[in-house]
């Protein structure tokens, strides 16, 4: 087919495609049309496949116009977008050409149309002047590891009951009933809730009645008057006093096992000695540590680089993300997501405000991912089988698992391109810090590295 084009491109990452198809090509394919109807249509008073040419354009001349400039549109818009070198100009795939009006079609003429779309926003990332990243200094050592091992002794502490005659005290398990009453000590109708269990000193309790358990026994009851502040969290109590009868019923306490070999061997058949759990522990807390210094690095170093290259995020783009994260939050919630919409409809909430939310973090993962695609085409980012074999036994090596459980997750051919896509994002994040100014950051504690960013 015979046409010309012409392709403009529009503000926000959108294209504006002409094209004009010669008069010749006009008429076949109005032709071709007119020869379907003459094939399928049925008039009375003719045999099916013998109405006259011109009894049909008489009886369907604007429909089989309509249909012939639709079907040469299709046909012209599949050839150019399926050429290769019209690559950057194809619309996104959630982003289908628009026509403000149908032209005129007229079967001696050529046919002239406009169609505009969404494009994918192009980016050329040259210049890295002026782009640094600061380097969190960490160390990590006993205190670490003591804080690690605290946290394997609760997961595996006893809980037991306390004896009748002993007092609640703080970190101890209490389970309560408790009732609102008013100024004559009779019950508040609505107000009762029984076996309402909590650890003493924590934010687990919302009536924040802690101290006035402490130092009561099992099967005590007693009454409590509590004073809420007006900023307090909960609408209901704040600035509000309220009177409780609460009644212990239960008072337990964890029991923490001893810091030994055996503790260690309970927490994996790996271990046959405490100081093995700890040299595991310190491995994976300098792995957990080298992990989040990098993400750190990677995001202050696309932060610079998106303000560096500003980037127009086509509306389509933007929706399309948006979408596939509330779907992504229905999957969580185990439903659909326009029961999704329903529920938080019925919360009080509209979905657009949640949407609204979070559009910021949208675009700036949406620029982030056209910076890192452009950045590995132009740099020519590849990765050798070895290297994908390397990465295997490193992600094996800092989970403790075998390198042939890795690949067995990996084994599905989607999840297997994911994890070679992010082998080569990473050897091109290793090139890029090569390549700019490194800086140590200030000094901080393990806790508060992860608090960052």
């Amino acid at each position: 087919m015979k046409f010309t084009k012409e392709i403009t491109k529009l503000e926000h990452s959108a294209a504006k495609l002409t094209v004009t198809v010669a008069k010749e090509d006009v008429a076949n394919g109005y032709k071709t049309t007119l020869g379907k109807y003459v094939k399928q249509v049925q008039i009375p008073g003719f045999r099916k496949g013998h109405v006259p040419a011109s009894v049909l354009e008489r009886k369907y001349g604007e429909q089989i116009k309509m249909e012939a400039a639709g079907d040469l549109i299709d046909s012209v818009l599949n050839e150019i977008f399926q050429d290769e070198k019209e690559l950057s100009n194809r619309p996104l795939p959630y982003a289908q050409p628009k026509m403000d009006e149908m032209p005129a079609f007229d079967t001696a003429k050529e046919f002239t149309f406009t169609v505009t779309y969404d494009v994918f926003p192009s980016v050329e990332v040259k210049d890295f002047n002026g782009i640094s990243v600061k380097e969190p200094q960490v160390s990590v050592g006993d205190a670490e590891v003591e804080e690690e091992l605290k946290g394997i002794q609760e997961r595996n502490a006893a809980v037991i009951d306390k004896k009748e005659d002993e007092k609640a005290e703080k970190d101890n398990i209490v389970t309560i009933d408790i009732e609102e009453i008013d100024e004559d000590g009779k019950a508040v109708e609505g107000t009762k809730r029984e076996g309402f269990t909590f650890t003493l000193g924590t934010a687990e309790n919302v009536y924040k009645i802690d101290d006035d358990i402490i130092g009561m026994k099992a099967n005590e009851t007693k009454e409590i008057t509590k004073k809420y502040a007006k900023t307090d969290a909960d609408k209901n109590l704040a600035g509000t006093t309220k009177k409780y009868s609460v009644t212990v019923k239960q008072i337990k306490v964890r029991k923490l096992p001893a810091l030994d070999d055996d503790l260690a061997q309970d927490v994996s058949d790996k271990y046959k000695t405490l100081a093995d759990l700890k040299a595991d522990i310190l491995k994976n807390l300098n792995i957990a540590k080298d992990r989040k210094i990098k993400e750190i690095k990677v995001n202050s170093l696309l932060e610079q680089l998106i303000e560096k290259n500003p980037i127009e995020i086509p509306a389509s783009m933007l929706q399309a993300e948006l979408n596939g994260r509330w779907g992504q939050m229905a999957q969580q919630f185990q439903t659909t997501p326009e029961d999704l919409e329903r529920m938080v409809v019925a919360s009080g909430q509209k979905k657009e405000d949640m949407l609204a939310q979070w559009t910021g973090d949208a675009e700036k993962m949406l620029k982030s991912r056209i910076i890192v695609d452009s950045l590995l085409k132009s740099k020519n980012i590849s990765v050798t089988p070895e290297e994908v074999e390397e990465a295997y036994q490193k992600l094996a090596d800092s989970n403790g698992v075998s390198v042939e459980d890795v690949k067995k997750h990996y084994a599905d051919p989607r999840a297997k391109e994911w994890f070679i896509d992010d082998v080569k994002e990473q050897k091109l994040y290793d090139d890029i810090f090569a390549q700019i100014k490194v800086a140590k950051g200030d000094k901080t504690s393990f806790a508060d590295l992860f608090k960052a960013n």
